[in-house]
């Protein structure tokens, strides 16, 4: 039986989806929703911001806030609660890091764009190959 679900999520509607079909499929599940903000470094886009903030972690939650404030709508169009958390890092390996506290990964395919398609392909292929639990890819 499953009873702690991950839904790792980004802003696409492939992740919007995954989230969907978690809340449906498991209904009696405890839905944990991750947002992963790049690490701060000069080279990777929004998380060069993070590197010139004071408070890292404060500044990848406000990164986080509008993914995980729709992943928050989207439960209560079912009437349910999820949890939220954001990690840092590379999404593939933070979501493979956190998935062994849970029975179950549910991932979008991919992003929306094209890049979106390789990086988060990537992300789902790495996911899938080396979570140490079930995942399940939605498209």
């Amino acid at each position: 039986m499953t009873t702690r679900v991950l839904v790792p999520m980004d802003d696409s509607e492939l992740a919007e989806s995954a989230l969907r079909y978690a809340l449906e499929t498991h209904a009696d599940a405890d839905v944990t929703v991750m947002h992963v903000v790049g690490e701060p470094s000069s080279m990777l886009g929004e998380a060069t911001a993070l590197a010139l903030e004071d408070d890292i972690e404060a500044a990848a939650e406000e990164q986080a806030s509008e993914v995980l404030d729709r992943a928050r709508a989207i439960a209560a169009e079912y009437d349910r609660d999820i949890d939220t958390v954001v990690d840092m890092g590379r999404p593939g390996r933070a979501i493979v890091d956190r998935a062994e506290s849970f029975d179950t990964v549910i991932i979008g395919s991919h992003g929306s764009s094209l890049a979106d398609r390789l990086f988060i392909g990537n992300v789902a292929q790495t996911v899938f190959q080396r979570c140490p639990v079930p995942v399940t890819v939605v498209r």
